[in-house]
């Protein structure tokens, strides 16, 4: 029977409870990865060939019977008043279908308190108009033809500025949101512990907006035919955009059917639904014909959203033997003109390190800039920039090694409530890759550097959440020859899901793989999964899968035994066959089971249950870098990074390394190169493209070595696994800069380290 649940759920730093309807089996978890035969071997993407191939079908690549595509105007300021918008030349011009605007566009809410089309325009990029035609070239040409006056507004455009007692408020009640969820938190006596300590230090950190620039950018086709509104949308969640497409449309959720079935890329930023989404039905039900817009680059660069710049002043207290007293971090986020909280900046100095007084203040500040965005480890990224900076300071006051100071402050418990956690092995990662490494090749920091080319060695630590959690839903059907389907509603954003949720129900129906199919990513065809965001992916649906599996397992056994006339008992299932357990009978093949069933399908139902309330549930790793440094012109070229991280039971070996290694590259481009750079002066975006916004080349990527613990967590839920998905990029940045700082004597502060930042510190 169903039943209502209610558990702890973590969503990128922020914990909520979670209401969810099951109907669970409870099933023994997988504690010996030995005795798998598929889950926990390297196995190629399922959908590999349709990859290779380009039979595999994006967003991008919708094509429809008439379809029209669409272009947006945009505003070119940093803040402003729309104050005339002509659009008769656009909607007089051959090719052009319709045009949409604020006149013509339901007075839909977005973002707060302003509207899908509004009048006051908050950064450059906000959209103004969008057009309909028969081709990309001809709506651009028409979009062109669109004219619009602005009476331009104060605006701010960074941090700094917005945080002046005189600067204009661009957002009603000020820039500065202090009382946001979770923006305070405080354990211990803090203010009364620093004159305990022997070693205080303090220090201000410095991170910058960051751009996703995913390849395939946002972008969706929308079609209404009858009552039904369909829409392919480029997202990493398909019941998001169902239902907030709903409500800003006011449609019953029955009549949107919402399909992402391949995906290229979002790290974060198409968590929800976007504006284009909205956009473009509102046209194709004013036409009568589908419509595409997908964003270009430079759009996708100013209102696809970005990783929030942030600034963070942190301060140390210790003992002289290394043990910390006292923790205290005042943080700002840059959340653009839309953005709604800070990002959990606080939670490395809550959670990574075991202190007994902790406090953490965060701030989310409004500037004239796009949106923000999650981006791969949010507020975990730029938090742990500064906190391991911060070790790696304290471990050359207190002359003590890094990694020694670390496992000084190892935390055995969660700090923040003193329950025990389901599994930990950073102490084991932390001495895995100090080996791989060559740590003990690394001379002492502090000491000034000479001229010429220095290597250095550093080290960062991960923590992060990866539990998963309910509500999750999945079905497995099997045919009358033998083969299994699995429908889920869960997308697969590049990571390999397709692959590691076949992988589960295969071993768990005893199948072989190959004869494991599955459907994902439409809302219409497939029962309610999660947004696929915050490392939660395979520790939601995963065990929903394995539910399925074993109820169309059960069901296949209990057929066969009556087909067969044998014990139910005595029925096992493995490798596409069905066996004797006692050994009495040969085996027959399932297809044969099947076959003699006719049409009859056997369904088997899953659904993810409630976390574990008595452990905390949490992912760990340590990176190392190491880095050598050009003095002369401030050059820093990462040799090698090594990577050791625990997520669980490594579900297709294959494709969790390829996820490290993407997010050890990702890292190191937020380290080294990546910034959004925003003209002060102006508020204008100067690198609003793929030429100038610098990313990571083949010719940047050191040589990489990556260990996976690969111990199964059997508290964390009924698979053992936990997330990987952004585990990867946390340590990756403050690594590479405690690498340079044991090169020039220095801790960087600021990201990315450029050469003129190096050059800059070697010069202090």
């Amino acid at each position: 029977m169903p039943k209502i649940v209610r558990t702890q759920v973590e969503f990128e730093g922020q914990q909520h409870e979670q209401v969810a309807v099951v109907e669970e089996e409870l099933l023994e978890p997988w504690t010996d990865a030995a005795a798998l035969s598929i889950v926990g071997r390297a196995t190629p993407r399922v959908d590999g060939r349709e990859k290779v191939t380009g039979k595999a079908q994006y967003t991008a690549d919708i094509e429809l019977p008439g379809m029209l595509y669409a272009r947006i105007l945009r505003c070119p300021h940093p803040h402003a008043r729309l104050t005339r918008l002509e659009t008769a030349r656009a909607e007089k011009a051959a090719g052009v279908f319709g045009v949409l605007s604020h006149v013509n566009a339901p007075r839909i809410p977005w973002h707060n308190d302003s509207f899908l089309f509004d009048t006051t325009l908050r950064y450059q990029g906000d959209e103004v108009a969008a057009v309909a035609a028969v081709d990309e070239e001809t709506a651009a040409r028409a979009a062109g033809l669109i004219q619009a006056s602005y009476a331009e507004l104060p605006f701010v455009s960074n941090l700094e500025q917005a945080l002046l007692t005189d600067a204009p408020a661009i957002r009603p009640g000020g820039n500065v949101i202090a009382d946001a969820p979770g923006s305070v938190y405080e354990r211990g006596d803090v203010d009364g512990t620093w004159r305990t300590a022997h070693v205080v230090m303090e220090g201000v950190f410095e991170t910058q907006r960051a751009v996703q620039n995913p390849w395939e950018s946002h972008g969706s086709v929308a079609w209404w035919q009858d009552d039904l509104l369909t829409i392919w949308d480029s997202t990493q969640s398909v019941f998001s955009v169902r239902d907030e497409v709903a409500a800003a449309l006011g449609l019953p959720l029955h009549r949107i059917r919402i399909v992402g079935r391949y995906f290229g890329g979002g790290f974060g930023s198409k968590q929800s639904v976007s504006k284009q989404a909205v956009i473009a039905a509102l046209l194709s039900r004013s036409i009568g014909r589908p419509v595409k817009l997908m964003l270009g680059r430079s759009a996708e660069s100013l209102a696809g959203g970005c990783r929030s710049a942030t600034r963070q002043a942190l301060r140390l207290g210790a003992k002289k033997d290394g043990t910390l007293v006292a923790i205290s971090l005042e943080a700002w986020s840059d959340i653009g003109a839309y953005g709604t909280g800070p990002m959990a900046l606080g939670g490395p100095v809550r959670e990574l390190y075991r202190c007994p007084n902790v406090r953490a203040v965060l701030y989310a500040v409004y500037t004239n800039t796009g949106p923000s965005a999650a981006f791969r480890g949010p507020g975990y990224t730029e938090g742990t920039f500064a906190l391991e900076s911060m070790l790696d300071r304290l471990a050359t006051v207190l002359d003590m090694d890094p990694l020694e100071l670390r496992l000084k402050n190892y935390a055995t418990m969660d700090p923040q409530t003193g329950k025990r956690y389901s599994l930990k092995t950073l102490d084991r990662a932390y001495r895995r890759g100090a080996e791989a490494i060559g740590w003990h090749r690394r001379a002492v920091a502090g000491g000034r550097a000479a001229s010429g080319r220095r290597r250095g060695i550093g080290m960062a630590s991960q923590i992060w959440g990866g539990g998963g959690g309910p509500p999750a839903y999945t079905i497995v059907k099997v045919s009358r020859d033998g083969t299994a389907q699995l429908l889920t509603g869960t997308q697969d954003i590049g990571t390999g899901t397709r692959t590691a949720l076949c992988q589960i129900a295969a071993e768990e129906l005893g199948f072989r793989l190959a004869d494991v199919a599955i459907s994902l990513g439409d809302t219409q065809s497939a029962p309610f999964a999660p947004v696929s965001a915050g490392s939660m992916t395979i520790a939601s649906m995963g065990p929903a899968v394995r539910v399925a599996a074993r109820n169309a397992r059960q069901q296949l056994a209990q057929l066969a035994s009556e087909l067969l006339q044998v014990s139910a008992d005595d029925v096992v299932l493995g490798d596409g066959q069905i066996r004797s357990r006692s050994g009495q009978w040969e085996p027959v093949p399932v297809k044969r089971v099947t076959g003699e069933l006719g049409d009859f399908t056997v369904i088997g139902l899953g659904a993810r249950g409630p976390n574990p309330s008595q452990v905390k549930v949490r992912t760990f790793g340590a990176q190392f870098a190491e880095v050598e440094v050009d003095l002369s012109t401030g050059a820093a070229e990462v040799l090698q990074l090594v990577a050791v991280h625990d997520c669980g039971l490594v579900i297709n070996p294959l494709t969790a390394r390829s996820q490290v290694q993407g997010g050890l590259i990702q890292g190191l481009g937020y380290g080294l190169l990546e910034e959004q750079i925003v003209d002060g002066r102006f508020g204008l975006v100067l690198n609003a493209d793929l030429e100038g916004y610098k990313i990571p080349t083949a010719l940047d990527v050191p040589e990489i070595h990556v260990q996976l613990q690969g111990i199964v967590d059997p508290e964390a839920n009924s698979i053992g696994a936990k997330g990987l998905g952004e585990p990867p990029i946390i340590p990756t940045a403050p690594a590479i800069a405690n690498a340079i700082y044991n090169v020039i004597g220095v801790s960087p502060s600021r990201l990315p380290i450029t050469r003129a930042e190096v050059l800059r510190l070697s010069a202090e």
